[in-house]
């Protein structure tokens, strides 16, 4: 079949229909001619020239090309590992730039750049087709009817964020439609949503939806999965499994469809997106994409041995991002998903990697400069998980303005605060009131700190109080993968158990660590199925289990529909009391000092802690007062914001403790509203004065009102 092909435009890169045909676009330095590859219906070929070159993006114009057209490239050039280039035009290879790709990978010796006999494998050349193999990309109509949806820019202090899985909160949920379980689709139909506005949270937070790929070899081998999807190939499709109607480039339409109904709904949606890495592996690994267009540009390669992979993160490559074609890919890519899909914000995995641009980790490096000046970016939510896997690359508060990021210290912090391990009562309330040591200094306020006691990674919140060990055999890796210091306390017996009084226990620790979590100062992030008590049995690593270990179970037992229960009143409190949800920091001394205003730290016998007393690492009881009259903010309209006034005595240690009310604060009286030792917030009016002692159960909080 013949095909015109017309000189295009260099820009934008990928595929761009206007009406009357497309435009593609391709960037590579180093190759020496790249060919353009049409499918039909039947998988037929056409492969065509594309001979214009300008900036080293090479394009094309093809006249009736229309939406629905699946496409891909081979590109030309050397194929020399030892000097970075792995050329080979026998692999189809995926555009980084595509919308939609039409299905998953399939695996076979063909998506290879290397033959799989010999020794040095990957120096060798392969030269079977893989075609049938790799996903096409797929020529989309952008048009969508928006109608008046718009970002909606919710106060970052007002955030209450719910890490999710698209799949896995759908798969199983009873009143979604069996045709929608496990798609955007699902997760907009309006049960999904309102679950979420009963629970109260205002943002979802997608463990990855950009198309990823299982690695061959171990998932593939033993039946798994890429369940979480930490593998990007395409960093502008939404993976395309996750699409009720899988007619390709359908999943855009009803990705839109699901943000816009989110949207109506009154909940952000924020992106975890993997920019540090590909799925293409190291230098044994699949010629997918980036590895075959133009892998020493795109790929961060040892300097004195190309032939091998920079891996900051643990899964075979580093994206180079001081090249400034690989920051422009993340750029476009991350304003396409603000500006075309209507995103609130993003959460980077592994953000140190994309800060490298040697070896040290650089808060001023060239991707947060951009960042910072870019209109579209700079005004969306910003998170940063602040580490990775190279040498200093733990920066949790390091991180520039406009940044928040996941606060690993606030997660260590509480677990060894409530499972008893020796630590400084000063680290907790460091932590309990925005973490002003790691985010003040640098400018940044309270909501700088996103403060989560779990994470998909890691423990349930169920398990974390019914496991001391990981167990992970399900993985088929001997249980060696998977964190194994995991700061988590069983209460007395491994796993499941029918003992009335660890379970008790275990019930209790659950709720106190919501309500530090829902009280702390900052953002909190609740993990899907943790409100309902989910379990995956202990292990601390289902990147692979895409099954019902995984998925939300919504056949909730009785303790667990308490549990949900006293979640939404949680959330509920403390939407209507912005004494914990406060834009600054609190005022006066330090945090361990005197005459403090809005703020006071006691211990057990109501005198003020001392500098001794803060540091004692045996210590177990606090209690803090925070001021509802002294909140410096005002409101949107500059109005002054007046609260209430609390008391919250913690109380880790394994015997009860009797608090006395600190002096000054006892002529009140103070109504009791949460003791973590009953299921559920207290309705009758227990009051306590100055001559009257607070009974603070061993093992809970109890948090006091001012009448």
């Amino acid at each position: 079949m013949y095909l015109p092909v017309w000189p295009g435009k260099p820009y934008p890169l990928g595929a761009l229909w206007d009406g009357k045909g497309t435009n593609f676009a391709l960037y590579s330095e180093n190759a020496v001619a790249v060919e353009l590859c049409l499918f039909d219906s039947e998988d037929q070929e056409t492969r065509l020239w594309l001979t214009e070159v300008n900036n080293f993006i090479w394009h094309g114009y093809i006249p009736g090309i229309s939406p629905g057209q699946r496409y891909g490239f081979r590109v030309h050039g050397p194929y020399s590992p030892e000097e970075g280039h792995r050329f080979n035009p026998n692999k189809l290879l995926i555009d980084p730039y595509a919308k939609a790709l039409d299905r998953e990978i399939q695996y076979g010796e063909e998506i290879f750049g290397y033959r799989w006999d010999g020794e040095d494998q990957d120096l060798s050349f392969s030269e079977l087709d893989d075609a049938h193999l790799v996903p096409k990309a797929v020529v989309i109509d952008e048009t969508f009817d928006w109608e008046d949806d718009q970002l909606l820019r919710i106060p970052q202090h007002e955030t209450i964020i719910y890490e999710m899985h698209v799949k896995g909160f759908t798969q199983q949920h009873p009143d979604i439609p069996d045709e929608l379980r496990g798609t955007y689709a699902g997760l907009g139909h309006p049960a999904a949503i309102a679950y979420l506005q009963s629970l109260g949270v205002t943002a979802v937070e997608l463990m990855p939806v950009h198309h990823f790929l299982s690695q061959p070899g171990h998932l593939i081998k033993n039946g798994l999965k890429n369940y979480w999807g930490y593998d990007s190939i395409c960093y502008f499709a939404p993976h395309q499994s996750y699409g009720a109607d899988q007619t390709p480039g359908q999943q855009v339409q009803e990705f839109k469809e699901m943000v816009k109904a989110l949207h109506a709904g009154g909940i952000e949606v924020i992106l975890d997106v993997v920019y540090n890495h590909t799925g293409e592996g190291n230098h044994m690994g699949p010629t997918l994409s980036l590895k075959g267009i133009d892998n020493a540009v795109y790929y961060r390669l040892v300097e004195d041995d190309p032939r091998y992979y920079m891996d900051f993160t643990g899964c075979g490559n580093s994206l180079n991002v001081s090249h400034p074609q690989v920051l422009k890919l993340i750029m476009d890519s991350l304003r396409y998903w603000v500006l075309e899909m209507h995103v609130d914000g993003f959460r980077f995995d592994l953000a140190s990697a994309l800060a490298r641009e040697l070896y040290e980790v650089n808060s001023l490096a060239a991707f947060f400069n951009i960042i910072h000046q870019d209109p579209v970016l700079s005004d969306v939510k910003l998170i940063a998980e602040p580490w990775d896997v190279g040498e200093g690359g733990y920066q949790v508060g390091n991180f520039p303005i406009l940044w928040s990021e996941w606060n690993g210290k606030y997660r260590d912090t509480v677990r060894d605060f409530w499972r008893g391990e020796d630590s400084l009562l000063a680290e907790f309330a460091y932590r309990f009131t925005g973490s002003s040591d790691l985010y003040e200094s640098n400018g940044r306020q309270p909501h700088a700190s996103i403060n989560f006691i779990t994470a998909h990674d890691g423990f349930t919140l169920n398990d974390l109080v019914s496991y001391n060990e990981k167990h992970n055999e399900d993985n088929f890796e001997e249980n060696r993968d998977g964190e194994s210091h995991n700061r988590s306390w069983n209460c007395g017996e491994e796993g499941e158990t029918d003992d009335p009084e660890i379970l008790e226990l275990r019930n209790r620790q659950r709720r106190n660590f919501l309500v530090t979590l829902l009280l702390s100062q900052g953002v909190p992030m609740l993990v899907s199925g943790d409100e309902l008590g989910r379990t995956q049995f202990g292990n601390n690593n289902a990147y692979c289990q895409d099954n019902e270990l995984s998925w939300l179970d919504w056949n909730l037992p009785d303790s667990n529909a308490d549990l949900l229960d006293f979640v939404r009143q949680l959330i509920d409190f403390r939407r209507r009391h912005p004494v914990f949800r406060r834009r600054r920091w609190f005022q006066g001394q330090a945090i361990h000092g005197s005459a403090v205003t809005d703020l006071g730290w006691y211990n057990p016998d109501g005198g003020e802690m001392t500098e001794e007393q803060w540091s004692m690492g045996f210590a177990r009881a606090i209690a803090v007062f925070v001021n509802g009259e002294e909140i410096p903010a005002v409101g949107f309209k500059g109005e002054r914001i007046i609260d209430d006034s609390f008391l919250i005595f913690f109380n880790a240690h394994y015997e009860m403790i009797e608090f006395s009310l600190p002096e000054g604060l006892g002529d009140r009286q103070w109504r009791v509203i949460i003791d973590t030792k009953e299921p559920s917030f207290i309705s009758d009016w227990v009051v306590y004065t100055e001559d009257k002692p607070v009974p603070v159960t061993a093992r809970s909080v109890v948090v006091l009102q001012r009448c």
